[in-house]
């Protein structure tokens, strides 16, 4: 299985993505979530019309992994969680976040360290609570009431 990276940043009118591995094909929203949507969009276009597509394309045999510019990934999770709640899973002030989310100023190494780390912790924990789910929905227990 071929792991393609899709990019993903903030230009000045919107969102763009596109992928390192198939030329021309990109997409743009005014949100991150739009932009990815359209990049997908555009994938599908692309197989469609061209008969060169690469085999991964054509059968579907890849795993999307997704590179973001801070401003892209702080807008992207700004739609999930409030300021104070990434203050709280990144360590940066609320404030220094809205500045980082509007591109009126570049997080530092370490912020950018920070910001990094906690994007990954939610995504680990959200797996492992979507496995438990899982596992719960599979035994039909976990405490839930059925009825």
């Amino acid at each position: 299985m071929k792991t393609v990276r899709a990019i993903l940043s903030k230009g000045s009118d919107d969102f763009g993505a596109w992928l390192e591995d198939l030329k021309g094909v990109y997409g743009a929203g005014d949100t991150p979530s739009e932009a990815l949507k359209s990049l997908r969009e555009s994938m599908a276009l692309y197989l469609k019309h061209n008969a060169d597509s690469p085999a991964w394309l054509k059968n579907g045999s890849y795993k999307m992994r997704y590179k973001f510019d801070a401003e892209s990934i702080l807008n992207y999770y700004k739609g999930i969680f409030t300021n104070a709640a990434l203050e709280r899973i990144t360590g940066i002030n609320q404030k220094q976040i809205q500045h980082y989310a509007s591109g009126i100023k570049k997080p530092r190494p370490e912020q950018l360290k920070k910001i990094e780390t906690a994007s990954k912790k939610l995504d680990t924990e959200s797996i492992a609570v979507a496995l438990w789910i899982s596992e719960c929905q599979l035994k039909l227990g976990c405490g839930y009431d059925k009825s």
